[in-house]
């Protein structure tokens, strides 16, 4: 599992650093996702699926 994000469209909400914490941080200072592992393990793909279908702005890809 692979993830993309596109930061320049993220409106810092930070759904996904809640949903995925392993996966997803939020930058202090620029309020935006921050990937924090970019290939997670399999144990995080139902909280990753979450982060991406919770995602307001749209901007979490899960890549195959």
């Amino acid at each position: 599992m692979k993830i993309a994000v596109d930061t320049s469209l993220c409106i810092g909400s930070g759904t996904c650093a809640l949903t995925a914490p392993g996966v997803f941080d939020q930058d202090p200072d620029e309020a935006v996702v921050v990937v924090l592992d970019g290939s997670p393990p399999e144990s995080e793909r139902d909280a990753v699926e979450l982060a991406v279908k919770s995602c307001p702005a749209a901007v979490i890809q899960l890549l195959k």
